[in-house]
């Protein structure tokens, strides 16, 4: 069984591929539940020995499967008697009743059996489908919601476990049908939705659970039932499509149940005229779809069986037994008269109809069958107990985690959700249904705000509806609670509620009933499907309200016109708030200028993407991803992508380990660098101040080209670099600098493998000598002190980083991991990123090809930073937007952030405000040039106030004090080609900084 089950587990995960056209002469796979038992001597033998001992009579009943009530009437006994031991069938199926009444019938009939009954059960929901008392599973139209197939899976595995409890070895389950007609009476909630690959999935999932359980599974009903509008049980349903439409939407499941190698199979009483051309023959007598179609074309090799043939949609033909046996089907759901129904095979079989091997084969493959589900003996049922082996915990549990994984937040306009938790702010809560209903929802939602309860009754008069109306209108977000599913007393009050408050609407119903109140859901803010008013979905829909809990469903079928199939939106605890623009101070239509702005700079070529985040207040005010990784045909970047913030990196990291330095009293900003990094003691730069590195004042040369320290100057003819292009110098890699890309790297510093003194890596191709540390000191040491003026300096920021890893007396990236990014719950912030990323969540900056001759993803741009194993101190620093803004509204709040101090507030207030006397920047941060803004980096007319920085690669962080805003931009405007200046030419950056403040109300 240990084996069977990775097998099964395998099949599962390889069966998601596609299944496309007419499967011509498919190749057969065989069911995995017997797959092995012709080399299995045991099973062979007791095959055989089975065979040997049964009258040819007694070999027909073996295909029978005799449906019998559960109840223990004297009449009902005797019926069982006839069936077992007179007719022998195969199988039984008890239909709906109580639990303990089965059992003891199923015990009967081990006992009387010749042969081991195979007991049935059509459990598609679990045993509760038929018997009272037991675990009530969701729907599969519910669980076709679900996004995780191992819960479904799980599933399987569960309701195998309890057939197995009650004596039973075959479940009629899964339905396999695609229930794209929404008015189908049959089907329907049977159905897993309406997506032929979606209702595949599911299926497999499923079905290989309660194969993985020993209990054989068996997809209905072929070949498909989920596009009629007739019941089968009263008439026969017609199936008037092509047969490439059938191959694409109907069969589609099948085909995969098929290749995933599942053992059964049955048959439904549908007319498909295009297989079937004789009319008013149904599927389930025609060999044209059982043997031609089924086991021939698509090559199934599993138990074939029909749908009860005592519905209205087969039983007027005659000997629909016989018929059905000659179409291809290995087992019939006989109807009442077992008598009439033998006889007439016999009888068939007499006049050559149908021939006595075709019995004989399909008799010793229902025996095989029997084998593999552990029938070579009689199994009888534990009755003591068996309710509370039934329902356990875990089964609880599952059940529990079934119903929250189905909940489908299926809109959020404008990103309402998550609420914003806050105890001072009331919120309405609408509640429509019976009274308490929704209780626990209302309890649930107490914990994170001031809740007031509103109750709709049922055909309230008018003035008591607009008097409900006027009271809600006085809050700032309503809930809306529908419990109640027939809606149509209260559409007089839903008619006329147009709230101007954002209105979220919660339905703890099945989904199709929100289109008696379409109109107003259409209005809503965001809608939340909860399926059921079960008291663990009310809390959990509580919490996802609140973000904290997680919401991944999507709609498994179309509710009417309002939401389409597979429309959901994921909440996490993760989802950053939102917040109306208009409750702020800012206007959401002058915010969407930003969209045009973003999209101008993506069409013109000054970037691929981009991210834009804008906070007020501390709450988000816009947050939107545009473009894609590195144009037409590359991923589309998403808010989660990750950026290389370039020098960005120097306030966002280096400058926030100075600051924790500096609170802990560990250096004061007139001590001399020197006196920290020895290397510079002997040198003209022995006298600099940490302050007059922060104000970019100190004399350091903007920048050292420690990359040229590696190339061999004998591997290249002439001068590396040129004013103007010609054939040595093809390469822009400047304004007015060309280079030649044909050099060498020394080899005691470069190596194209990691290995021995060769640890830090430069790009995916480059490793180089970890003493080069050394020559990088060296260069800087020998590299001579200028007039001490502004000039903005990398080489600064660069012995800032070596300052905090004396200081810290760790690694400049472990101690902003430990002191800041961690705590605040940054997850997508930190260096070296393809150290815990994938290289496709990060977003590629350069195609390098002068000096690492590759494409830079998950590496720094810069060269600098690069040859420091980027981990430099003026860049190599990777995040997002979203995360970016955390970090500067940490230092907006004062140094503290969601409760937790990082800072003082008067260290936050020196470095963010103090200016230096000869320049516009701060001490570390950049600022306004309020004499000349074109000399700036920020809008004209930005309070002076404000401090941020920008990065070559095309981003910016802004804090306005004064407004109480965060701004932040990332692209990656230096890909393809780092000499794009369109980002700066466009003014791209500042004219958003513009929009963000031309938004605002005019007090």
């Amino acid at each position: 069984m240990k084996k069977l089950s990775s097998i099964l587990a395998f099949l599962f995960l390889i069966s998601a591929g596609p299944v496309t056209g007419s499967a011509q002469n498919a190749a057969a796979v065989e069911p995995q539940l017997v797959y092995k038992a012709p080399q299995n001597k045991d099973c062979r033998h007791w095959v055989d020995s089975v065979m040997d001992r049964l009258s040819f009579k007694e070999k027909v009943g073996q295909l029978f499967i005799y449906t019998i009530a559960p109840v223990d009437t004297k009449r009902n006994l005797e019926l069982l008697r006839e069936a077992v031991d007179t007719y022998k069938v195969g199988g039984l199926l008890f239909s709906g009743g109580k639990l303990q009444n089965q059992v003891n019938l199923t015990n009967r009939a081990q006992r009387q059996a010749k042969v081991p009954v195979m007991i049935t059960f059509d459990g598609e929901w679990g045993l509760a489908m038929r018997l009272r008392g037991t675990p009530v599973f969701p729907r599969n139209m519910v669980l076709g919601c679900i996004q995780d197939n191992r819960l479904i899976h799980a599933y399987g595995r569960e309701v195998a476990r309890q057939c197995k409890q009650i004596g039973a070895q075959v479940n009629f389950a899964p339905v396999a049908d695609v229930n794209i007609n929404p008015k189908n009476p049959v089907i329907n909630t049977r159905s897993f939705g309406e997506n032929p690959m979606q209702v595949a999935d599911k299926v497999i999932a499923y079905a290989s659970g309660l194969e993985e359980g020993g209990v054989l599974s068996v997809c209905k009903h072929f070949p498909g039932h989920g596009d009629t509008d007739i019941d089968s049980h009263k008439a026969l349903p017609v199936l008037p499509f092509t047969r490439e439409r059938l191959d694409s939407v109907e069969l589609y499941p099948f085909k995969r149940a098929i290749r995933a190698g599942l053992g059964g199979m049955m048959v439904g009483h549908l007319q498909v005229p295009i297989i079937e051309p004789v009319g008013g023959l149904p599927s389930s007598l025609s060999r044209n779809v059982v043997y031609d179609l089924l086991t021939d074309e698509l090559a199934f090799r599993g138990l074939i069986f029909t749908d009860a043939l005592a519905m209205k949609g087969v039983s007027g033909n005659g000997s629909v037994s016989l018929q059905a046996l000659k179409a291809g089907n290995d087992m019939v759901l006989a109807p009442r008269n077992l008598k009439a129904e033998i006889s007439a095979v016999l009888e068939a079989i007499e006049k050559g109809e149908l021939s006595r091997e075709d019995i004989e084969s399909k008799c010793r493959k229902v025996l095989t069958y029997k084998y593999a589900l552990g029938l070579k003996k009689k199994l009888f049922v534990q009755v003591s107990g068996l309710e509370q082996r039934i329902n356990t915990p875990q089964t609880r549990d599952l059940i529990r985690r079934l119903n929250w994984a189905a909940i489908t937040v299926v809109d959020n306009k404008n990103h309402i959700l998550p609420l914003h938790a806050d105890k001072e702010q009331k919120i309405a809560l609408l509640e429509v249904g019976k009274p308490g209903e929704t209780n626990a929802l209302a309890s649930q939602m107490s914990r994170y705000t001031s809740l007031v309860r509103f109750r709709l009754r049922a055909n309230q008069t008018e003035q008591e509806n607009q008097k409900l109306r006027d009271s809600l209108a006085a809050y700032k977000r309503i809930v809306v609670a529908v419990s109640e599913q027939r809606l149509g007393a209260y559409q007089p009050f839903f008619a006329k509620f147009v709230p101007k408050s954002p209105t979220i609407y919660l339905f703890f119903t099945p989904g199709k009933m929100m289109l008696q109140i379409q109109r107003a859901v259409s209005r809503a803010s965001a809608v939340i499907l909860g399926h059921s008013h079960n008291g663990d979905v009310q809390r959990q829909v509580a919490d996802i309200l609140y973000a904290k809990a997680t919401a991944d469903g999507r709609l498994s079928a179309s509710i009417g016109g309002l939401f389409p199939t597979g429309a959901g939106v994921t909440i996490t605890p993760r989802t950053p708030l939102h917040f109306i623009p208009e409750e702020h101070g800012l206007s959401s239509v002058l915010l969407k200028k930003i969209d045009a702005i973003a999209l101008d700079g993506i069409q013109q070529g000054a970037y691929p993407g981009c991210q834009i985040v804008v906070l007020r207040n501390g709450h988000i005010m816009y947050d939107k991803a545009f473009g894609t990784y590195a144009g037409k045909g590359s991923p589309r970047v998403e808010s989660t992508d990750i950026y290389d913030l370039a020098s960005l990196s120097k306030t966002t990291g280096t400058l926030l380990a100075i600051m924790k330095l500096y609170d802990k009293g560990r250096f004061s900003l007139t001590d001399k660098i020197s006196d920290y990094l020895p290397f510079l003691q002997r040198t003209d730069k022995k006298d600099i101040t940490i302050q007059e590195i922060l104000f970019h004042q100190s004399g350091l040369p903007s920048w050292i080209p420690f990359y040229q320290e590696v190339i061999d100057k004998d591997s290249y003819d002439g001068r590396l670099f040129s004013a103007r292009r010609d054939a040595k110098h093809p390469l822009r890699i400047g304004t007015t600098t060309w280079a030649n890309p044909d050099f060498k790297f020394k080899k005691e510093y470069i190596s194209s493998v990691g290995t021995g003194d060769y640890t830090v890596q430069i790009c995916d191709s480059i490793w180089l000598n970890r003493s080069f540390r050394k020559v990088i000191e060296e260069k800087i040491a020998e590299t001579p002190l200028r007039q001490k003026r502004y000039v903005y300096s990398d080489i600064g920021f660069i012995l800032l980083g070596m300052l905090v890893e004396q200081l810290a007396e760790m690694p400049m990236e472990a101690y902003l991991q430990r002191e800041f990014y961690g705590p605040m719950g940054l997850e997508r912030t930190g260096y070296l990123p393809l150290r815990r990323f994938a290289k496709s969540e990060i977003v590629p900056s350069n195609k390098d090809r002068f000096l690492r001759k590759e494409t830079l993803q998950g590496f720094v741009h810069d060269e600098a930073s690069a040859f420091f194993g980027g981990l430099g101190g003026n860049a190599g620093l990777f995040s997002t937007a979203r995360e970016v803004a955390r970090i500067y509204q940490m230092l907006l709040n004062g140094g503290e952030l969601d409760g937790r101090r990082y800072l003082s507030k008067e260290t936050c207030q020196l470095f963010t405000t103090e200016v230096s006397k000869i320049s516009r920047r701060g001490l570390g941060f950049d600022k306004p040039d309020m004499t000349d803004s074109k000399k700036g980096n920020c809008a004209p007319g930005v309070p002076a106030e404000v401090y941020g920085h920008t990065g070559f690669t095309g981003t910016c962080a802004w804090v306005d004090p004064v407004n109480e805003l965060v701004y932040v931009f990332l692209s990656n405007r230096v890909y393809p080609d780092a000499t794009n200046r369109k980002l700066n030419q466009l003014h791209i950056r500042e004219r958003i900084q513009e929009a963000i403040y031309d938004a605002m109300k005019k007090k």
